[in-house]
């Protein structure tokens, strides 16, 4: 992807107003600003909006599908569902040209470098685009979003609290979102867990989470997990947590949670057939833990959504 090309040119400086549907933006700071759009027409929507090359940006499809459009159309690039886009362009301005198909819902965060990099100010190093060799270049970067990343973003669409508190509702989750966003594996210092350097385990460890994931109704202990894989259990606990930012049982919480959330929202089944779906034998226990993760049960969820 070329960043270094000349921006479409634009005479517009906010954000159209040519979408339909839910579409938010908060200022929770000075230089940093949260936007959430959920297209629920049967139509592709766009969203433009002018940003300068102050700013970084962080775009999540977390629902459907969504294409950036740049240099005045001569170039674009798909985000699909459940995966994020980085961009900076320090060199050049990058305007928001923003294609949102139906049903689809996109969570972005835009920040200045003055303000992230004082974040990140004692650990320049640790994020790729910090260090002083790359402070002037263009950077991009495409992945995964991860199901505790997912949570904060639901959250942050889902927002429902009293409006006086929702500035300081947001600001608290888009700093854990970036938190989410640099601990995951990609960033991980390979001096710090010296194990993997050898791919061989970073596969074992990926096989491990297929694993627990294909049989989350009765995921095996951890002992047989690393037998299975082949692998000793202290490096699957050390190596889980260095790829997926949290702990082996911790992952599949959130992975069952974040499936309950899809599964209600649904309404093809209710609470007692959710629970089971995802491995909790009586109602109780089930809606004990959504409690726990979202705070709110599954039947209040489900009113939240009407």
């Amino acid at each position: 992807m070329d960043l270094n090309k000349e921006p479409s040119e634009s005479t517009h400086s906010t954000l159209k107003n040519t979408a339909q549907g839910s579409f938010l933006e908060t200022a929770v700071e000075t230089g940093f600003t949260v936007m959430t759009y959920q297209n629920e027409t049967q139509e592709v929507q766009l969203l433009e909006k002018e940003i300068d090359s102050s700013f970084i940006q962080f775009h999540f499809c977390l629902k459907g599908q969504c294409k950036f459009v740049f240099n005045n159309g001569t170039y674009s690039l798909n985000i699909s569902e459940e995966n994020s886009l980085l961009l900076y362009n320090p060199q050049r301005d990058l305007p928001i040209c923003l294609e949102v198909d139906p049903t689809s819902w996109v969570v972005s965060l835009l920040i200045s470098i003055k303000k992230f990099h004082g974040l990140f100010s004692h650990e320049a190093n640790y994020i790729t685009f910090l260090s002083q060799d790359n402070q002037d270049k263009k950077y991009y970067k495409d992945g995964d979003i991860s199901p505790s990343m997912a949570i904060v973003l639901n959250q942050l669409i889902n927002y429902n609290l009293n409006s006086t508190i929702k500035s300081l509702y947001f600001k608290g989750k888009a700093y854990e979102l970036l938190s989410l966003y640099f601990n995951r594996g990609e960033e991980v210092n390979i001096e710090q867990c010296p194990f993997l350097v050898d791919d061989s385990n970073v596969v074992k460890i990926r096989q491990a989470k297929d694993i627990i994931i294909n049989r989350l109704s009765e995921p095996p202990t951890l002992t047989a997990l690393a037998l299975e894989i082949d692998l000793s259990l202290k490096k699957l606990k050390e190596g889980f947590k260095q790829i997926y930012g949290t702990t082996v049982y911790g992952f599949l919480f959130d992975y069952k949670m974040e499936l309950a959330r899809k599964l209600l929202e649904s309404g093809a089944h209710n609470v007692n057939e959710v629970g089971l779906k995802v491995g909790y034998s009586t109602a109780s226990h089930f809606i004990s833990a959504f409690k726990k993760q979202y705070g709110t049960t599954p039947k209040k969820y489900i009113q939240s959504l009407n």
